[in-house]
């Protein structure tokens, strides 16, 4: 049985959330998250992989499994969703490699009008410091609705870098001012990683009631 985390209102639209590589889903930026977007109304269900789950659960620390691998938990994960949150209208996304999983699934899902739309926060583009390892091809298709939060410095993919991939119109971007894979930006910049927090959280919320 999916464990689901959730927080916010108890009417309206619904975020799912999973986490990223090497964080659960209590990590310190989907806590912060979370938090903010159920200040602006919209509720978010986090959930983790079961390699995460037996991590908390005090099992063996072993390595993520590969992004492809955890579509059918993803899956698994929001059928249980509607099942205990019917009537809802719900976004999926997630952390990093959380956000990509759900990227594999969100057309099929959109098609069949379980979904509205897709969240990233932080898309892993490519590895770091391999650019030409794009994770791309199955975006240049996406018309559902979609909107990716990213760093313009982030390591898995600068705003510089994403301008020459050609992504569809269907993918809106929120660019966090200097910001690193976690939104984070450097001192003296400009920005805080409060305020990049607070501005991404805007962004969700004001993205997912203009689909809905």
């Amino acid at each position: 049985m999916t464990e689901f985390c959730l927080i916010g209102p108890d009417e309206g639209p619904l975020l799912l959330l999973a986490h990223g590589a090497g964080a659960a889903m209590t990590s310190p930026f989907l806590e912060a998250f979370a938090g903010l977007v159920a200040e602006r109304g919209l509720a978010t269900a986090r959930f983790e992989f079961a390699y995460m789950a037996a991590r908390r659960d005090g099992g063996k620390r072993r390595p993520p499994p590969k992004a492809e691998t955890l579509v059918g938990e993803y899956e698994a994960a929001l059928s249980a969703a509607r099942g205990r949150w019917p009537g809802r209208l719900v976004f999926i996304g997630g952390k990093s490699m959380g956000g990509r999983v759900a990227s594999y699934i969100a057309q099929a899902q959109f098609e069949a009008g379980t979904i509205r739309g897709l969240v990233s926060l932080g898309y892993p583009f490519h590895p770091p410091a391999k650019p030409e390892s794009l994770r791309t091809s199955h975006l240049i298709t996406l018309s559902c609705p979609t909107l990716i939060v990213q760093g313009e410095r982030d390591p898995f993919g600068t705003k510089a870098e994403v301008a020459a991939m050609g992504l569809p119109a269907s993918i809106a971007f929120h660019w966090a001012g200097d910001g690193d894979h976690d939104l984070g930006p450097r001192g003296g910049k400009g920005f805080t990683r409060k305020g990049n927090l607070t501005a991404a959280a805007d962004a969700v919320a004001a993205f997912a009631r203009a689909v809905a």
